[in-house]
């Protein structure tokens, strides 16, 4: 009898133990990476973005972009308001600390990042990521879920619309266009010369925010209009190599 109990409280010890770990501690290490990662984007590549002034000023909100590289929320971090990077963490996929190595244990670092299962049940993952959100955060999603093959969108989830929806805060889509082309995920570094002297471009898009209570505070609806904003950006702004 006993020791089904002790068994029994073994989940319950796994799950707190989740709760304290996540997100992960960003540190002094962490900080130093993501102001040397922006320091070399900007030297090396021609960085901008487009409609900053749509951030909210002030936090929580969630920021649910485009899949293109390893970098994509340094990339979007260099645009936040003053002072938000700090209440910044991330929704990614467990096997980031787990399947690759030192690069992937730094990211979670610097995105002080929330393990998710993608390839099983993340509702734990998402609802970590609420309470963060509740408590402040701002959290950063990729809703398709890895990053892109080929340098195009792919399916939509729901995971962003759902944070917000359920913590009562604003979704803010962006669109990132370009990091692929530096950084695709069949290559281990980024290469950021199109040719000698010519920096390859990155542009980072922020549309306006949306709200759940204008989608009957539906996830899937709220998904559906981020999805519609993301593919209008699209047809807009993707290089012409990838057609």
């Amino acid at each position: 009898m006993a020791e089904n109990k002790e068994k029994a409280s073994k989940p319950a010890d796994h799950h707190k133990h989740l709760d304290e770990k996540y997100p992960t501690p960003r540190g002094i290490r962490g900080n130093l990476a993501k102001i040397g990662f922006l320091f070399l984007t900007d030297i090396l590549t021609n960085f901008k973005c487009v409609g900053r002034d749509n951030f909210p000023k002030n936090n929580p909100y969630v920021v649910a972009s485009n899949h293109q590289c390893f970098a994509d929320g340094v990339l979007i971090d260099k645009w936040l308001p003053r002072g938000h990077f700090k209440w910044m963490c991330a929704l990614v996929g467990a096997d980031l600390e787990t399947d690759y190595g030192h690069l992937g244990r730094l990211i979670m670092k610097v995105g002080r990042g929330i393990a998710v299962d993608r390839y099983g049940n993340p509702v734990r993952g998402l609802i970590k990521a609420k309470k963060e959100v509740e408590k402040g955060n701002i959290c950063f999603v990729f809703p398709e879920g890895t990053r892109t093959h080929d340098g195009k969108l792919g399916p939509m989830k729901d995971g962003a619309a759902y944070i917000a929806v359920k913590a009562g805060v604003p979704l803010v889509p962006v669109y990132i266009s370009g990091a692929y082309q530096v950084w695709p995920r069949s290559q281990k570094w980024p290469h950021p010369w199109k040719a000698p002297f010519k920096r390859k471009k990155i542009i980072v898009y922020v549309g306006e925010p949306l709200y759940g209570k204008d989608y009957d505070n539906d996830a899937h609806k709220l998904t559906d209009a981020f999805s519609k904003w993301m593919h209008d950006m699209e047809v807009l702004h993707i290089d012409p190599d990838l057609g």
